[in-house]
C-alpha cells in the first residue's frame, strides 16, 4: 500500500499563487509516476499533471502556462506550483502515484483549494 501525505492548498483570491506537496515515503521512486487529480463539485475527477521519476512532465490543456509540477525523488516528493489561479481551478485536488510495473494507481485524500475574492 502506498501512502501519500498531502499538504497545502487553502484559500487564494483571482490571479494569485498556492503551492501544493505530496510525500510518498517509502516508495522506490523509479517505480511511480506521480501527478496530480482535481474535481471541482459536480463534474468528474480529471488528471491536472503528472511527472516521471525522470522529470518529464505533463499537463492538461487548463493548466498548461500557469501550474509547474516538480519532483524531488531523494525525498519521494513532487510539487504543484500553481500561478495565475482562476475561480475555475476551485476544487479537491488530490496526489497520485502511478506503479509503472504494476500499473496500480493510487489517490490521496485531497486538499481543497478555493480560488475566490
Amino acid at each position: 500500500q502506498v501512502q501519500l501525505v498531502e499538504s497545502g492548498g487553502g484559500l487564494v483570491q483571482p490571479g494569485g499563487s498556492l503551492k501544493l506537496s505530496c510525500a510518498a515515503p517509502g516508495i522506490t521512486s523509479s517505480l511511480y509516476a506521480m501527478g496530480y487529480g482535481r474535481q471541482a463539485p459536480g463534474k468528474q475527477r480529471e488528471s491536472v499533471a503528472g511527472v516521471t521519476s525522470g522529470g518529464f512532465a505533463t499537463y492538461a490543456e487548463s493548466v498548461k502556462g500557469r501550474f509547474t509540477v516538480s519532483r524531488d525523488n531523494a525525498k519521494n516528493t513532487i510539487y504543484l506550483l500553481m500561478t495565475r489561479l482562476k475561480s475555475e481551478d476551485t476544487a479537491v485536488y488530490y496526489c497520485t502515484a502511478y506503479n509503472i510495473h504494476t500499473r496500480q494507481e493510487y489517490w490521496g485524500q485531497g486538499t481543497q483549494v478555493t480560488v475566490s475574492s
